[in-house]
């Protein structure tokens, strides 16, 4: 495949079935999340609806038809003193993998970022996923002491 032939852009929401097929991809990796096409669906109309600037769903098309995609969502970190980004979601469709879309989704993301004048960005990676890791290591990301931990707001 020609890495010149992968076009990055933004999503739109006439989008969503063909991201919903990628988390479908995605979360059948994961383990700590169980696929749900109707809550996949809302939270990318979230993700793309009153966009504020603050994030975005990069995705990777191949003849007009999207075959990767990656979300970048924006914060302030305290410990840089400065607005921060993080990257989730990169999935590329396992009948495209290994041709350089994930390569060109990250690179995709950089631009948004510079753009924004972002210039640090965390990623959130799946531990039981050595490809996944193998690749951003390729890619010079740095492994951290950090670890995530999720929690549900309890009701009061």
């Amino acid at each position: 495949m020609n890495p010149a032939a992968i076009e990055i852009r933004s999503a739109v929401p006439a989008d969503i079935p063909c991201l919903v097929d990628l988390l479908r991809q995605l979360f059948s990796i994961e383990k700590d999340f169980v696929f749900d096409a109707n809550v996949q669906h809302k939270g990318l109309a979230m993700m793309l609806e009153q966009n504020s600037g603050n994030r975005t769903i990069q995705v990777a098309c191949l003849n007009g038809q999207v075959k990767g995609m990656c979300s970048v969502q924006t914060r302030i970190s305290t410990a840089k003193a400065k607005q921060c980004a993080i990257l989730e979601d990169l999935v590329v469709d396992e009948s495209c993998r290994g041709n350089g879309i994930g390569k060109a989704l990250i690179q995709g993301a950089y631009a948004w970022c510079r753009a924004k004048g972002i210039f640090h960005i965390w990623l959130l990676a799946d531990k039981d996923n050595p490809p996944a890791l193998k690749f951003y290591q390729d890619q010079n990301w740095s492994f951290t002491n950090l670890i995530c931990l999720t929690k549900t707001v309890p009701d009061m």
